[in-house]
């Protein structure tokens, strides 16, 4: 017994099925027990798991398996981040339909992760490309755009030349596109917004009492919710008197001040 040695593809394919089978990652609505939600990113389904999919998981699935064990009622869903110009460009690139192409990419992706004997409730699954999903993100948006929530205006832009899609700032690394790596140009389109200003100091005041969330990721969506409140500068006549020996007249004053203007109409929000 001592010398008997671990047979790691034949042993863990054995407790895998044991699990599936008894099916011991399925949450329950109706369990009295405590809840606990975990989720990590949905990945995008590209066609194979990657050592990043792997690190990222299997730190959702310790504390899953944590909150399992202190006898928690844990839902650990997995989906498919799988909706938009990436897919379809891939599609193009391999000269097949974005559907065929994107299902096949879960369907194996989805292999991969059950072979790590993650603790996942599998009948939770869904991928965002299906219409029983995004039929609600539309609905949403309707309902957005009959209150005024949701508009259009023309707007400059991080434009992947590669991807042929909009990049968010933290999307662009170096002045390249995370994905493609191209270089990123500013161009000026219209496009549809949310008007989530509206809610800016209620999101704000919220963010607050957040207390156990991470001080960057609070900061972060801090800076999504962009709340300005400008910038107040008082000038005086003391400024000639303070002024360099160049500047002679009121009006090389008002030439100055306008430039400031200009220089702080031009700073970011």
């Amino acid at each position: 017994m001592a010398n008997e040695s671990y047979d790691a593809p034949t042993r863990e394919k054995h407790w895998q099925e044991v699990w599936e089978k008894a099916d011991i990652f399925r949450a329950s609505n109706d369990d009295p027990r405590l809840k606990c939600y975990v989720l990590e990113m949905f990945p995008y389904p590209s066609g194979r798991i990657h050592v990043g999919h792997s690190r990222n998981y299997t730190m959702g699935d310790v504390f899953a398996r944590y909150k399992r064990a202190k006898g928690m009622n844990v839902l650990h869903p997995m989906g498919w981040d799988a909706f938009g110009m990436p897919a379809e460009n891939a599609a193009m690139e391999n000269k097949v339909d974005p559907a065929i192409w994107t299902y096949q990419n879960i369907e194996t992706m989805r292999r991969q992760l059950k072979s790590m004997g993650l603790s996942l409730d599998w009948s939770r699954e869904f991928a965002t490309c299906s219409p029983d999903y995004y039929r609600h993100q539309q609905k949403l948006f309707l309902d957005m755009l009959k209150k005024g929530l949701a508009y259009r205006k023309s707007s400059k832009v991080n434009w992947d030349p590669v991807d042929h899609t909009v990049l968010a700032n933290e999307q662009v690394i170096d002045g390249r596109g995370w994905r493609s790596g191209a270089l990123v140009e500013q161009r000026e389109l219209t496009q549809w917004f949310f008007k989530i200003t509206e809610y800016a100091d209620e999101l704000l005041e919220a963010l607050e009492t957040l207390d156990k969330w991470p001080e960057k990721v609070r900061l972060m969506q801090a800076n999504w919710i962009g709340r300005s409140e400008g910038l107040l500068v008082r000038f005086s006549g003391e400024i000639l008197a303070m002024a360099p020996p160049f500047i002679s007249s009121a009006g090389e004053v008002e030439h100055m001040v306008e430039s400031l203007r200009r220089v702080l109409r031009a700073m970011p929000a």
